[in-house]
């Protein structure tokens, strides 16, 4: 390693064949995750003697890497003064409660009021993994959606909470009002969602895109003037966009 910017690796003879992001990920014990690697290939900031190389390229052996890891952008998001529900904090997480009604980044038509934003003023550090918009966010939480989100105060922390969200350590249960009564009071929905094809922001099942696993379990029913309602207890096993609603 020359300096924390520029990082040079030799790939050795038990590594070759190995997919480029991975050999780095495992190099540099795990200190950059697989999206960051991978996001420093698709900007051209890894090269492999002297070439820019695709995420899936398999290295050599004795080949040279050579990565620049680019200074970060300047944060142009204003800390607020927001009430937080902190729950827990230590050096390397916080655990907090996103209401209802608030958007976790700011974005497009979002640039004020966010939970960045109350991030920003009630912790001093934050990781920097997911970019200037997304200081500390591991995990994401609808707008109109309350629970509790684990914030990354730094890299590291960061890392480690990334690994366990992708080998499905981490139980993610809801609590949801929906119209309707299911068919089976319990009963697992195993179905390939993507983005619809003509409307970009809505979610569709689609045999092309990606598993999305969700169990649900019938706690109550409601017959009333506007009709029927149940409330279900829910359990996600991936983290599609948007994989409840659809």
């Amino acid at each position: 390693m020359v300096n924390e910017n520029n990082i040079t690796l030799t790939v050795p003879e038990e590594y070759a064949g190995t997919r480029i992001d991975v050999f780095i990920y495992n190099a540099l014990e795990e200190e950059l995750s697989r999206s960051f690697i991978q996001k420093l290939l698709k900007n051209n900031h890894i090269t492999v003697d002297g070439m820019p190389v695709k995420p899936n390229y398999k290295v050599k052996s004795d080949q040279q890497i050579h990565i620049i890891i680019p200074q970060p952008e300047k944060s142009t998001i204003e800390p607020e003064d927001i009430p937080l529900h902190i729950l827990y904090e230590d050096n390397d997480i916080a655990i907090i409660h996103k209401p209802a009604g608030m958007v976790v980044h700011p974005g497009a038509g979002n640039s004020q009021h966010t939970l960045v934003n109350a991030l920003l003023y009630h912790f001093k550090g934050l990781s920097s993994i997911g970019g200037v918009e997304r200081p500390g966010i591991v995990h994401m939480l609808d707008k109109d959606t309350e629970g509790i989100m684990v914030i990354a105060k730094n890299d590291t922390a960061h890392n480690v909470l990334t690994k366990s969200f992708q080998s499905r350590n981490v139980i993610k249960k809801y609590e949801a009002i929906v119209t309707g009564k299911p068919s089976t009071p319990t009963d697992t929905i195993n179905k390939a969602i993507e983005r619809h094809p003509k409307y970009g922001h809505k979610m569709t099942v689609r045999d092309d895109g990606k598993e999305a696993i969700t169990h649900y379990t019938l706690c109550e029913v409601w017959h009333t003037p506007q009709g029927v309602f149940s409330h279900l207890s829910i359990q996600i096993f991936t983290g599609r966009t948007h994989q409840i609603r659809v």
